[in-house]
């Protein structure tokens, strides 16, 4: 009976402490970018290919609190997810560092 008390305690602290499945999304159709911060999309002009989409990534990945960046060519969409809203300045200045231009958020 002990084992399984501490096996129910820990499964509740982990529920408890990083929500269902550890952060995944366990059947509720909720994807873990949602509950993992601010998603943001936005339109970048200037990109044709994979190298653009890496260099893009590369730069607004290394602003403070961005855990993850999509950049799709194709679009011109880049989807960005962080902590916290971000300041558009910063995402600006890492797009231009890139060598593209960011237009804004995407519609």
């Amino acid at each position: 009976m002990t084992a399984k008390t501490e096996n129910e305690i820990e499964i509740t602290a982990t529920g408890s402490a990083s929500g269902c499945c550890g952060g995944g999304s366990c059947g509720t159709g909720a994807a873990p970018a949602q509950t993992a911060g601010v998603t943001t999309v936005y339109q970048v002009s200037g990109m044709t290919c994979g190298h653009c989409e890496g260099a893009v990534s590369a730069e607004v990945s290394a602003i403070a609190g961005v855990s993850s960046v999509t950049a799709e060519a194709a679009t011109g969409r880049v989807t960005v997810v962080s902590e916290a809203p971000l300041d558009e300045e910063a995402v600006r200045a890492a797009v231009d560092e890139a060598g593209y231009e960011l237009v804004g958020p995407a519609a």
